[in-house]
């Protein structure tokens, strides 16, 4: 197949790019050129893709049997793709967000269940919506939390951060909540095994890691990840409802229990994440955070000695 991947070079593309070639794939790279191709001999056509006009003006003349819209945020973002290819391409795989779903008292999310339409992510379900009023053959995958190599959040990254220097961990509530990681590789395979699956077309995936993990025993996955035991882990719990960080971020992920189902796509997409929570750390710190300095980088902790003086 002939793919375009929309960015390809931070992230999730990344992974994307590298399982699409593997599997002997032509893949096409559209994004800004801020950052170099992730395997050599990849095509990348630059541009900026909120520049609809532009846009298509790059990409009209191109032909694809799949696409990829790994960063469309909202439906301005992706309306121009379906427009130009809507009758032209096998299959078009949208990245989501499980974000998209309303809380809830019965856990985990599961693809049927309802959004809030007010949730910050409330782009990518009005995408979803469009999609589904289209005639492109359509996938749309909902992901948890995201870690591994090259993640440019600061999730895995903030306990590593306290960890190495000998910090405590400071964890709201009483690290009871649930949440749940996936591995960015194991998203990208997931997403690749949407090709060809005429079941996946017009379906929705909730994709992560298929356990789900309280604050505490990420904060402890995350520690044995960097090789300390969890006597040797200090954590300190707190009432955030004490404290006004204003956009501050004093904790990396949102304070609620949050995880979906996952079984959907282990059962349609024929796919079964390859890594368990702390080997996907183990690889996120040793192949990311230590090649990449940041065990000696400099970092700011005043939330975290706010909290501590507060506490």
């Amino acid at each position: 197949m002939r793919i375009l991947v929309m960015g390809g070079t931070r992230f999730i593309g990344v992974y994307l790019t590298k399982v699409l070639v593997e599997q002997g794939h032509e893949v096409v790279l559209f994004n800004r050129g801020n950052n170099p191709v992730p395997v050599e001999g990849v095509v990348q056509i630059t541009g900026d893709r909120k520049d609809a006009d532009r846009l298509k003006t790059k990409l009209a003349g191109e032909s694809f049997d799949a696409i990829f819209d790994n960063n469309g945020r909202e439906l301005s973002d992706t309306q121009p793709l379906v427009e130009i290819f809507q009758d032209k391409i096998e299959h078009f795989v949208y990245v989501s967000s499980a974000g998209v779903y309303l809380k809830s008292e019965q856990m985990p999310h599961r693809e049927g269940d309802p959004v809030d339409p007010n949730s910050r992510h409330k782009g990518k379900h009005h995408t979803e919506d469009y999609l589904a009023k289209s005639s492109v053959p359509w996938t749309s995958i909902r992901p948890t939390y995201i870690y591994g190599a090259k993640n440019y959040n600061d999730l895995e990254a903030w306990f590593f951060d306290r960890l190495v220097r000998n910090r405590p961990i400071l964890i709201p509530g009483e690290g009871l909540h649930i949440t749940q990681f996936g591995h960015v590789e194991d998203l990208a395979n997931a997403m690749a095994a949407v090709l060809g699956n005429s079941q996946a077309v017009g379906q929705i995936y909730n994709v992560s890691g298929d356990r789900y993990v309280t604050f505490k025993g990420l904060a402890l996955a995350c520690a044995e990840a960097v090789g300390k035991s969890a006597e040797e882990v200090q954590i300190v719990y707190y009432d955030p409802n004490k404290f006004n960080f204003g956009k501050r971020k004093a904790f990396p992920v949102r304070l609620q229990h949050f995880f979906a189902d996952v079984n959907k796509a282990m059962t349609e997409l024929n796919w079964q994440p390859e890594y368990d929570l702390v080997s996907g750390l183990k690889d996120s710190f040793e192949n990311d955070y230590l090649v990449s300095g940041r065990d000696r980088a400099e970092i700011d902790f005043s939330v975290d000695e706010e909290i501590l003086a507060n506490a």
